[in-house]
């Protein structure tokens, strides 16, 4: 196989691909078990609750925005800490946010295959279940060593797959739309108030993670900003379209399966066909958006003199980190057959909200040490800090409702982090591509 570090990554990645890649970083598997849970917890005030927790959302997407504006190489959060509080504090918060991807990457990849199975019944056969996930992986990997612009159109296409279903049983479900359902008349008594906050918030992180590939994106100070406001909007207003039209249809009974009770009852079998089919076209879009970000974290990081000179060389004819996609292809497929996934994505919504925060707390600190030419070039703050301080809030206040487990299987990934980090800087390094 061909490979270089001599050669630049390719800006291939333009406004609608940006936008794609943030769409598909935050819709996966969630929103197709979510509907129901939420139903029960709270009734037909459900959707509401996905505006009212999107908006609060919008101010940490909005700060990242921001951070976006002033950089322009591949890194995302790693480059926003690192600028800011230097090169331990940027090499932990590109190995949490690795380990969430990963973990996120071998949790949707079984999940896939759990819709798969709705159609091809052998494949609960642990063996051939296997051999699958090694050749979907396999099959992303090599689409992804090929060129970003391949892996970006693969992603299109899965985007229109992903969503079109989803809108058209939106649009039948209004039907059933009463008007009191519109707009509940009381605010719905919640028992279990963390766990709700829980599963709303984190049906929408993930959207940082587009931010890594900016080294491959055109203008990417300003594509970034506007890819991410816009599509978290789309997303909120979207989460909120499919909950009501989901309140408005009510399926009764198991709500394992709530997108697919919900097919049923509007077109049928071929409903239900329909939702297993649009929802591995979900997953699928989503671990392609994964093996993207996840990548160039570890590109990055060795870039930054993080990790090994290995992880930063790309391929001499198509310019993708190669080495890095083939080890992230390894981990996860390890991940994803032994079942310990599940133990490490406890964790992972911990993990990037603790990043989010610390990138919140650099963006002072990052305007303050910019030039002249930067600081005007980049994307203005309107009303201050008002809103990197109600984003810093949200995230402190999603930290605050994590569990004992979760801080303990954090700290054993900043355990293992900080490990590597020093046995890296006591050999020394420089970044890749130099000598």
């Amino acid at each position: 196989m061909e490979q270089s570090s001599a050669v630049n990554l390719k800006r291939d990645i333009g406004v609608w691909g940006a936008r794609f890649l943030v769409l598909n970083c935050v819709i996966g598997a969630g929103i197709y078990g979510l509907p129901g849970t939420l139903l029960d917890l709270a009734g037909s005030f459900s959707p509401w609750l996905f505006l009212i927790f999107g908006l609060l959302v919008i101010t940490i997407v909005y700060t990242f925005a921001v951070l976006a504006s002033y950089f322009s190489d591949t890194g995302g959060p790693i480059s926003y800490t690192t600028a800011a509080f230097g090169p331990l504090v940027g090499f932990q918060t590109g190995w949490l946010l690795y380990m969430a991807r990963v973990a996120s990457f071998a949790a949707n990849i079984n999940v896939l295959f759990d819709y798969a199975t709705f159609l091809w019944s052998d494949l609960s056969s642990p063996l051939l279940r296997n051999c699958m996930i090694g050749l979907v992986i396999a099959l992303l990997t090599t689409i992804n060593i090929m060129g970003i612009k391949k892996a970006i159109q693969a992603l299109n296409i899965l985007t229109f797959f992903k969503t079109l279903p989803l809108i058209v049983m939106v649009i039948l479900g209004f039907q059933y739309l009463a008007p009191a359902e519109l707009i509940p008349r009381e605010f719905p008594v919640i028992e279990d108030s963390s766990a709700l906050v829980l599963l709303i918030l984190y049906a929408f992180i993930g959207f940082e993670s587009a931010l890594i590939s900016a080294g491959e994106t055109k203008n990417p100070k300003t594509t970034m900003p506007s890819a991410l406001i816009t599509m978290m909007l789309a997303v909120t207003v979207f989460y909120f379209l499919i909950q009501l039209a989901y309140v408005s249809v009510a399926p009764d009974g198991d709500v394992s399966a709530p997108l697919v009770a919900m097919g049923e009852i509007l077109l049928g079998p071929v409903g239900v066909i329909v939702i297993v089919l649009t929802a591995i076209f979900s997953v699928t879009g989503n671990v392609t958006s994964s093996i993207i970000s996840s990548s160039r974290i570890s590109f990055s990081m060795s870039r930054e003199g993080f990790l090994p000179q290995w992880f930063g060389v790309l391929h001499a004819k198509y310019s993708t980190p190669v080495n890095s996609l083939v080890f992230l292809s390894v981990l996860v497929f390890l991940l994803a057959i032994s079942g310990t996934f599940i133990y490490l994505a406890v964790a992972s919504a911990l993990t990037r909200m603790l990043a989010y925060a610390a990138c919140i707390m650099a963006l002072p600190i990052i305007i303050k040490n910019a030039d002249a030419q930067t600081r005007s070039e980049a994307m203005t703050l309107t009303g201050g800090m008002s809103v990197p301080i109600v984003a810093m809030l949200v995230s402190l206040f999603a930290i605050s409702q994590s569990n004992l487990n979760a801080w303990m299987y954090l700290a054993g990934f900043v355990l293992v982090g900080n490990v590597l980090y020093f046995a890296k800087t006591r050999m020394g390094t420089t970044p890749a591509g130099e000598s």
